[in-house]
């Protein structure tokens, strides 16, 4: 075992093969020896030999948890559960048997079994967690809340996903969906059975109390629900700051007793004026009283929790009250003065703000500031109500926040700079709030360039405060930098090429003095990845660390451009971390009140859009760097369990769950991410989604053609399933247009409203379109299907259906000749001493790769049919003894297609070779930046070449790879496609046609 933990199976397999020798029959030593089989690749070996263990239904501890052990990295933890079915049928009354059985049901999803396995535990055990185990399946079975066909899809998904990994499939387990049979058999059965332990006062722990908050809250019994939290009950619940009063607060919303709410709101805050939580729902109970028109009783108490407030003066009161409260604590506290925006808004939007005399939300803003502007926080608490103020006083508010800012200038025409990081926060809050009021974008080139600079020292003036800052921990004038980048950007989009160059400057500049800055990572990442230079961005998005759900939420930013750019490998290695982490995601469960979170999560990364691109990006790249021509291609296939028929992704249910926002923004809103842009951004990926699943389909459809010798005839394909396939083949086919025609009407509305630079990156699609792509790959599939039909119908009578296979034939040859022509060009051009890449040949040649793929396996097919014809051909002149007999003209048409197919690719790799050529005659000394940014004094960026400076700039980096990346972002993809190509260059379908 200590081999096995160390890594060293090989070792582990030895010993373990030495002590069968002397014990043939020790069950643990056999297994021990499948766990090192499993982690050396040998699977099947592995696999066989478990099964061989399994099948005497052990017994003993030992070879239980070894062979769970093995189990879970096989993927397969349906064995484990008929491993311990057989332990407890050998060993009925124990209790860590029966208790391993249930877990082990939880992890495939098996409830009505953990319900069963739960109470046959406590009756061996009458213990109150076993039996809450139980309750909480039944739960379970009604809060798993995808549907019997998500569930499948859901499985269909994971046998994808493992066959990756050449793992087995995972099964299925069915659990009750339908709603109005959990509420009338599942919850109240549950709520009978808890009942019963609260009758016999065997409640004792507080998630006990949980569970039955938790049915009868799902059972919308509200009344009940707060009779527990209020009563015995709910004084267990203590683990949990305020537990019992949230409990409380969410049942009196439910119920709409707007009075309890609005005094226990009032109750907590006089406990804690800090809670920004109750202040929301004190002032929503408030108007909403006051709609109502509630007045309190005479005599009786307000509420069951004390006085209620249902006025606007009573709130205006209570506010000020915490005002003044908070101005005598020790500690500031920010929640009263926020609270006091926050209501002078919504005073506004009903109409009747003057009336109360709040104050002006600038002053108290410019207060605001005075007291907490050294907080990091102060800027994302005053951005929330910036709209309070008019535009024509948004300089006069930037001007009086920089007069109370104590800045001390060295000398009298120098930038006055801070003397202490209070004040540095304070100014770096004032410049976020001038970016966010739109007074930059505002400026003119010169202004913009002038705020840069100044920017820029400002930031490097900061650096002194941070000094004794470890790598781990960002410097206090970062944000400096961000903004200094962020503006010119905007010159960027203006037109100002170089500006995006200076923008990589100040970025690494950034990263090699905080490292651990992920802002600095995730904008060079996306900056990159806009040049179309991947190579450095594997390396940034690595030092990032993603962990887990992060796969899910900012992986897109890797998964869109590594195939793209043609970084074959990065993308597959990008696929991989993502489908680990999706398929890992099933984990075991942890408190009662949680489940239905960790189900709810479970629920979302399954229908997670990021894990459906993934798997289908990924298989495709699969079948496009390993299926040969043609048996490779089933082979691959098969091993993937691709079916044409199937369509497992849930696209009713697509959650988008990328974090757009990942990257700090403080643009106006009219320029920032808007909802409009989620849901553009969120239709145009299922629409791509959608082509490039039905491609994938479509390919896998190509082996099921597979031509037989036997002559045929319609009813007889028909009998053996043939035409089905071809009918599937067609039916996708009318699929893709539809889907192309919704991209193409898609893209037309997209120009409207185009993404910020900093929002969702656009998918692949328009390129697809623009570059004749998808006319080429569609026009391949109708080809095939129009061989099948001259493969039904034979070549006599068949003039008109090989004239159009003949005309298709040249019409490809055309439409590949264009594309190709699409990815000539100059990747790298360089005028006037500007640098600027065109990303877009590169997206053209990968494209230009994927199709010519498509091609040569659906000339593959043409071949399987068209060989056999020819064959019988000459059989008959052999018959006839004929010096000649005239060869239908789909053969010429044919032949003509390959050998035009095949100097087309010749000319491709010449292509790709002449690439680098060019690129390493290129000398990136003569590149240079001068006389567009002059972000210092002189005219240019700084003496001599402007990429001397690039690279003393980036001395602490690869200058090579990450200032320009020229030559590793060519010489990176240039090989993969090369081996791509270069197999078919020799390829001959048809030696004599």
């Amino acid at each position: 075992m200590d081999y096995l933990d160390n890594g060293n199976n090989k070792m582990a397999i030895q010993q373990a093969d030495k002590l069968l020798k002397k014990h043939k029959d020790l069950h643990c030593a056999k297994v021990l020896k499948a766990i090192g089989l499993q982690r050396t690749g040998k699977q099947d070996e592995a696999y066989a030999l478990a099964q061989e263990v399994a099948a005497l239904e052990p017994t003993d501890d030992n070879s239980l948890q070894a062979l769970t052990i093995l189990y879970r990295e096989m993927h397969r933890p349906e064995l484990v559960t008929k491993l311990y079915e057989a332990a407890v049928k050998k060993v009925p009354n124990s209790e860590e048997y029966h208790s391993h059985l249930f877990m082990a049901y939880a992890r495939v999803g098996e409830y009505k079994k953990m319900q069963q396995a739960g109470m046959a535990l406590y009756k061996i055990v009458p213990k109150n967690p076993y039996y809450f185990w139980s309750v909480m399946s039944l739960i379970m079975q009604v809060t798993d809340g995808s549907s019997k066909q998500s569930k499948e899809q859901w499985v269909g998904h994971h046998r994808k996903l493992l066959s990756c990994y050449n793992n087995p499939s995972l099964p299925q387990s069915i659990s009750a969906q339908d709603e109005n049979l959990s509420k009338t058999m599942f919850l109240p059965l549950a709520e009978r059975m808890v009942e019963k332990m609260v009758k016999e006062d065997k409640i004792e722990a507080e998630a006990e109390v949980e569970l039955y908050y938790m049915i009868l809250e799902r059972l919308e019994k509200y009344k009940e629900a707060l009779d527990v939290v209020r009563g015995k009950l709910g004084e267990k619940l203590t683990s949990e700051l305020q537990s019992r009063e949230n409990k409380c607060m969410a049942m009196y919303k439910k119920l709409h007793r707007w009075p309890e709410c609005n005094a226990l709101a009032r109750r907590l805050l006089l406990k804690n004026s800090d809670d920004w939580q109750f202040y929301i729902t004190y002032f929503d109970s408030v108007f909403q009283l006051i709609d109502e028109s509630w007045t309190p009783p005479a005599e009786e108490e307000h509420s069951l929790e004390g006085e209620v407030h249902c006025s606007i003066e009573q709130a205006v009161n209570f506010i000020e009250e915490r005002i003044t409260e908070e101005s005598k604590s020790s500690r500031p506290l920010r929640g009263p003065y926020l609270a006091k925006l926050e209501l002078i808004r919504r005073l506004r939007h009903r109409g009747c703000n003057d009336e109360y005399k709040l104050g002006d939300p600038e002053e108290l803003m410019f207060q605001y500031f005075k007291k907490f502007g050294d907080k990091p926080c102060c800027f994302t608490d005053l951005k929330v109500f910036v709209d309070l103020l008019p535009p024509s006083q948004y300089t006069k508010f930037i001007r009086q926040l920089l007069d109370v800012i104590p800045l001390v200038a060295a000398a009298e025409n120098e930038v006055a700079l801070p003397g202490d990081i209070k004040a540095l926060q304070q100014h770096l809050c004032v410049v976020q709030l001038s970016r966010l009021l739109g007074i930059y974008h505002a400026m003119e080139k010169k202004q913009k360039l002038a705020v840069v600079r100044e920017l820029m020292l400002r930031y490097r003036h900061g650096l002194e405060f941070g000094k004794s800052c470890l790598k781990t921990e960002l410097q206090f004038s970062d944000y400096y930098c961000l903004l200094a980048v962020h503006l010119l950007l905007d010159l960027w989009l203006e037109g100002e090429e170089a500006a995006v160059w200076q923008c990589l400057t100040l970025l690494e500049e950034g990263l090699s003095h905080s490292p651990s800055n992920a802002q600095f990572k995730l904008l060079l990442i996306r900056i990159y990845c806009r040049l179309g230079a991947f190579e450095p961005v594997s390396e940034l998005y690595s030092s990032l660390d993603a962990k887990h759900i992060q796969h899910d939420t900012i992986g897109y930013l890797l998964t869109r451009y590594a195939g793209s750019l043609g970084h074959y490998a990065a993308a597959s290695q990008s696929c991989n971390f993502a489908l680990r982490f999706f398929h890992s995601n099933q984990k075991d469960y942890g408190a009662f009140e949680k489940i239905p979170e960790f189900i709810a999560f479970r629920n979302r990364l399954n229908s997670s859009l990021h894990f459906a691109q993934v798997r289908t990006e990924r298989m495709l790249l699969d079948l496009l760097l390993e299926a040969n021509i043609s048996t490779s291609l089933e082979e691959s296939i098969k091993s993937m369990s691709l079916s044409p028929e199937e369509d497992d992704i849930p696209w009713k249910d697509l959650r988008d769950n990328r974090d757009l926002t990942v990257l700090f923004s403080w643009d106006p809103k009219d320029r920032d991410i808007s909802e409009e842009h989620r849901k553009l951004s969120l239709e145009e990926e299922t629409l791509w989604l959608r082509i490039r699943s039905l491609t994938l389909r479509l390919i896998s459809g190509l082996p099921t053609l597979a031509h037989t010798i036997q002559p045929k005839n319609s009813e007889k394909t028909a009998e053996n399933g043939v035409s089905s396939k071809i009918d599937t083949i067609r039916a996708l086919l009318q699929q893709l247009e539809v889907a192309v025609d919704s991209g193409k009407k898609f893209l037309e509305q997209k120009i409207q409203v185009p993404y910020p630079v900093l929002g969702p990156p656009p998918t692949r699609m328009a390129g697809f379109f623009s570059n004749g792509s998808c006319q080429c790959q569609t026009s391949l599939f109708y080809l095939v299907s129009d061989i099948y039909e001259l493969d039904t119908n034979g070549l006599e009578d068949s003039a008109e259906i090989q004239e159009r296979i003949g005309n298709s034939f040249k019409s490809l040859v055309e439409r590949l000749t264009d594309l190709f022509n699409k990815c000539k060009g100059d990747l790298i051009e360089v005028r006037d001493g500007t640098l600027k890449t065109h990303p877009n040949l590169l997206e053209n040649l990968v494209f230009f790769v994927e199709t010519i793929s498509i091609a040569l396996w659906v000339s593959s097919y043409c071949d399987s049919v068209l060989r056999p014809f020819k064959s019988n051909l000459q059989k008959k002149k052999k018959k006839k003894k004929e010096s000649s007999v005239a060869m239908p003209p789909v053969f010429t048409h044919f032949l003509d297609y390959v050998t035009e197919l095949q100097t087309l690719t010749s000319n491709v790799i010449d292509h790709i070779k002449g690439l680098e050529i060019i690129l390493t005659a290129l000398k990136l000394e003569e590149l240079s930046l001068k006389d567009t940014l002059p972000l210092q004094d002189k005219d240019t960026l700084c003496p001599g070449a402007g990429w001397q400076c690039m690279k003393s700039a980036l001395a602490a980096q690869k200058p090579l790879e990450r200032a320009v990346a020229v030559p590793a972002w060519i010489e990176t993809h240039t090989p993969r496609l090369l081996s791509l190509l270069l197999p078919f260059r020799c390829w001959t379908p048809l030696s004599c046609p």
